[in-house]
């Protein structure tokens, strides 16, 4: 046990950053394996989410993220078929028109 003060309270700190990350990466560990059960493009998009979120907390290193994303969208791409939603629509572009100023001279 620390006797000093500022020990103490970064073991207090230590602990409750434990209890935080502990339930974070639980929630990751459960949104993979729900979105790897029964892949669909809003749970994998769920899971990217909170991949990206594990990894701006320092949860899990950023390759590790890259595997876990790229193995997501492995399943979505190998199941097009139950995916009927995932085959995205053509959308219109919208035209943009420019005001051209004139030149005039003096």
């Amino acid at each position: 046990m620390p006797l000093i003060k500022s020990a103490k309270k970064k073991l207090r700190q230590d602990k409750k950053r434990q209890k935080r990350n502990a339930s974070q990466k639980d929630y990751l560990k459960e949104v993979l394996k729900i979105a790897r059960k029964d892949p669909s493009v809003e749970k994998i998009r769920i899971a990217v989410v909170a991949t990206d979120k594990s990894v701006k907390n320092g949860l899990i290193h950023k390759n590790k993220a890259a595997r876990i994303k790229s193995s997501l969208s492995k399943l979505l791409a190998s199941e097009p078929a139950k995916l009927g939603s995932a085959e995205k629509k053509p959308v219109k572009k919208a035209t943009v028109t420019k005001k051209v100023k004139k030149k005039t001279t003096k």
